[in-house]
């Protein structure tokens, strides 16, 4: 038993050396590969300074400002209509035609009497002739002849008041014939073919997208700084045109309830445009002429705050910075780097102060050609 101790003492030993080599050894390793780690794969973008509008952004709606609803201006039945509900018309397109026999009837009835009032002031006319040569020699009095002249006078006026009722007759019936005032889109048909319709009736609605107009609601506080004339890019959901006009006007009276300023601007003959859409507006306050501007995408958030990376000598180095204004996939840096400073922007995510980087071959972002720009 004596003789077994030493032996299990020595190989007990034994394996507590052969731990520690391994550890040593692991630790080693692992210094190893921290002295030798990879290079994070990056992209830059130089700063340059450069000139930057200064805008305000709101999303309002679109309104129609030639939306009529159609309707009848004589009392008939409708023979046809002859459109549909999501139809596109243009200006002065047939649309309805209401019954007109009730007018053709009413016209052959004035020009019956207009032709017995001609029938009846041409014999007084010849009457008035034989008369005056009577006068003449003395076979009947003035008076006689003032009188017929008078009847004269009355079947003339009688004739005119019938003439113009064929007139308006004729006017009353053309309006059976229902047109477009405008070009657009047929909303709503509101009768259908036999109904009788009044004066006034609704007959169909029309939207049209020849003139709208942009309410874009904007804070208060900026309320001082908007008015008519400034630039303003419009955009739309239902096309991918931007317009560019100017603020029309703004209302007087600030919005009760969201407490904005509402801005308007008229947009015409813009297709694709619809009444009733949502609309995104950005308008121009003014120019700074230099700002210094680096992709979104390089702005990073760590316990400091704010930060870029600057690359040199394969070295990422870390900078606070403070931010402005944002547009275009862009912000603005308003200390914390100079120009010039080539800031990295894909791979600024996974970086550390010092860490050791590497110029991607690949293509720059189209953001950060934007900022080198």
């Amino acid at each position: 038993m004596l003789q077994k101790t030493p032996l299990f003492l020595i190989t007990v030993l034994s394996m507590l050396v052969l731990a520690c080599g391994s550890g040593n050894a692991d630790k080693s390793k692992k210094e190893l590969e921290k002295n030798t780690q990879k290079p994070t794969l990056v992209s830059v973008a130089t700063i340059k300074s450069q000139p930057i509008e200064i805008t305000e952004t709101s999303v309002g709606s679109l309104e129609g400002l030639n939306n009529p609803t159609v309707s009848a201006e004589v009392a008939a039945r409708v023979v046809s209509i002859h459109v549909n509900a999501g139809q596109s018309v243009k200006q002065g397109q047939l649309i309805a035609t209401l019954d007109a026999t009730d007018f053709a009837l009413q016209r052959n009835e004035a020009q019956a009497e207009v032709a017995r009032l001609q029938a009846l002031l041409s014999n007084q006319a010849k009457t008035v002739e034989r008369n005056l040569a009577l006068v003449g020699k003395k076979f009947i009095s003035q008076n006689v002849v003032d009188n017929d002249i008078a009847q004269a006078n009355v079947l003339k006026e009688q004739l005119s008041g019938a003439q113009a009722r064929i007139s308006s007759i004729n006017h009353s019936s053309s309006k059976t014939k229902i047109y477009a005032p405008a070009s657009g889109k047929i909303e709503k048909k509101i009768v259908d073919d036999g109904e009788f319709v009044k004066v006034g009736d609704p007959i169909v609605q029309i939207v049209s997208s020849q003139r709208l107009r942009a309410h874009l609601p904007f804070p208060e506080h900026i309320g001082a700084t908007l008015k008519p004339g400034l630039k303003v890019r419009l955009n739309t959901p239902t096309s991918d045109k931007t317009i560019e006009v100017s603020i029309h006007e703004l209302k007087p009276m600030i919005t009760e309830g969201s407490r904005t300023v509402d801005v308007i601007a008229d947009i015409v003959d813009a297709p694709g445009w619809q009444a009733g859409a949502s609309v995104t507006g950005v308008v121009v306050l003014g120019t700074q002429p230099t700002a210094m501007m680096v992709p979104e995408q390089s702005l990073v958030l760590r316990p400091a705050g704010d930060v870029v990376y600057i690359m040199r000598d394969n070295k990422a180095y870390q900078a606070i910075v403070k931010t402005g204004m944002r547009q275009n996939g862009l912000v603005e840096i308003r200390s914390g780097i100079r120009e010039n400073d080539e800031v990295i922007v894909d791979g600024a995510g996974f970086l550390t102060d010092k860490a050791l980087v590497k110029l991607s071959t690949s293509p720059a972002p189209a953001h950060a050609k934007q900022a080198k720009n």
